[in-house]
């Protein structure tokens, strides 16, 4: 197939739009105009880029529309209380440029060139990371506040964003703000330099040394999940190239000390510590949405935000599961309740949609189409990274989803059009 360079450039600002679309600050504070503006590319790609809609195809994409229509339109009919229009047509249009992006790309190109594209955005975003960075101890008193309904950060004329109200840390002395490059959160920049790790060293294997830089990067976010997904990446790393790269493997062996260090200094800070408060959110974030759907078990609560801060407000542990939680895990719930939203998209998924669909988005997660390598590897680490922040109902996590549909949707049609 003729790959020209045209066509390199439409793919990339798709791509791109598709991780910005998932906690990136163009987004956040341009929601909107940037969802309109990914359309309009979308459209121009399939108008002018694309080639000859395969039928089968087109008519898996149609089939998982209604099936994720379908589901959706009955979470807002059976929720337990009255449902935003507004929210629920967000999440169809997260469906539908999903959904268009994934379509675009079986239809026209391939896993590989996706993946490729990916890959390349992915390495912007890593080298943006780097110098956000650095820059930070050159340009931090020169900032300007921006703010939304929703979020506010600091940024260097727009090019260098920082929240340094929350994210400065002293690490061995080092006094540093927490790296959060183009995205709206620290944890939002580890799940994709995350990725990347992944991506380079399982799949393309080009620049071993890209790993080093890498990992540098996700300490600077200072993500326990971050890290935690880094230590598990750098053990099968190891251990996958033990017989193969005798110089590069004692490297990678002194990267993970340094990386283990942080990683146990931040659990100490965030158990026990000054930090105690954010993983108390994310346990409670853990816990009490998965007590929420075990009293909606079929149907969920409804995938409004505002309804659901309500009802978990007005739902409490009793004091029996939080001494089973102490007895069995070892660790004591001080959270007794909350009016904030839930950082875990997985147990939110269970309360808000119930067990039923949640399994099936997660099979679904498992089953994608689109990175075929490690395939256990990339689903816990999609899975991890969405745990920690609010990102499986946005487009770049959700078209792992809808692959995961249209693929067994286009076996299925293909088949019947063999027998045929």
């Amino acid at each position: 197939m003729n790959y020209n360079f045209k066509q390199k450039i439409i793919d990339n600002l798709i791509v791109f739009m598709l991780l910005m679309s998932a906690g990136g600050l163009l987004f956040v504070f341009n929601r909107n105009l940037s969802y309109l503006v990914f359309f309009i590319i979308l459209g121009i790609a399939f108008l002018f880029f694309g080639g000859k809609l395969i039928k089968s195809k087109v008519h898996a994409a149609i089939i998982t529309f209604l099936v994720l229509g379908l589901l959706f339109f009955l979470s807002y009919i059976f929720a337990v209380k009255e449902q935003s229009d507004k929210e629920y047509l967000y999440y169809l249009m997260v469906v539908f440029c999903s959904g268009l992006t994934y379509l675009f790309f079986s239809n026209n190109r391939s896993n590989e060139i996706f993946i490729e594209r990916i890959y390349l955005v992915l390495k912007v975003i890593v080298f943006h990371s780097l110098f956000n960075f650095l820059a930070f101890f050159i340009i931090g008193n020169n900032l300007t506040l921006i703010t939304s309904t929703y979020h506010e950060c600091e940024t260097f004329f727009n090019i260098f964003f920082y929240t340094t109200e929350r994210g400065m840390m002293t690490l061995f002395g080092v006094e540093f703000c927490r790296n959060q490059g183009l995205f709206w959160e620290p944890g939002v920049l580890q799940g994709f330099l995350n990725i990347f790790f992944f991506l380079e060293a399982f799949i393309f294997k080009r620049n071993r040394w890209l790993l080093f830089l890498v990992s540098f990067l996700i300490i600077t976010t200072y993500s326990t999940t971050g890290l935690a997904i880094l230590l598990l990446q750098g053990g099968i790393f190891i251990y996958s190239e033990f017989k193969g790269n005798k110089v590069l493997l004692p490297l990678m062996g002194l990267l993970i000390i340094p990386i283990y260090m942080v990683f146990s200094i931040n659990i100490d800070a965030k158990v026990q510590g000054e930090k105690e408060a954010s993983f108390q959110k994310r346990l409670f974030d853990l816990i009490q949405p998965l007590f929420i759907a075990s009293e909606h078990p079929l149907k969920g609560i409804g995938l409004d935000s505002d309804q659901f801060q309500k009802i978990r407000t007005e739902f409490h542990f009793s004091s029996n599961i939080l001494q089973v939680l102490k007895d069995q895990v070892g660790v004591i719930s001080t959270v007794k309740g909350t009016d904030k939203g839930c950082t875990n998209s997985i147990t939110f998924l269970f309360a808000a949609m119930g067990f039923p669909t949640g399994i099936l988005f997660l099979v679904m997660l498992f089953k994608q189409n689109i990175v075929n390598e490690k395939k256990k590897l990339f689903f816990l680490i999609v899975s991890l990274s969405v745990m920690s922040e609010p990102l499986l109902f946005r487009p770049f996590f959700f078209i792992f989803i809808i692959s995961g549909f249209a693929h067994i949707f286009y076996k299925i049609t293909s088949h019947k059009k063999q027998l045929a």
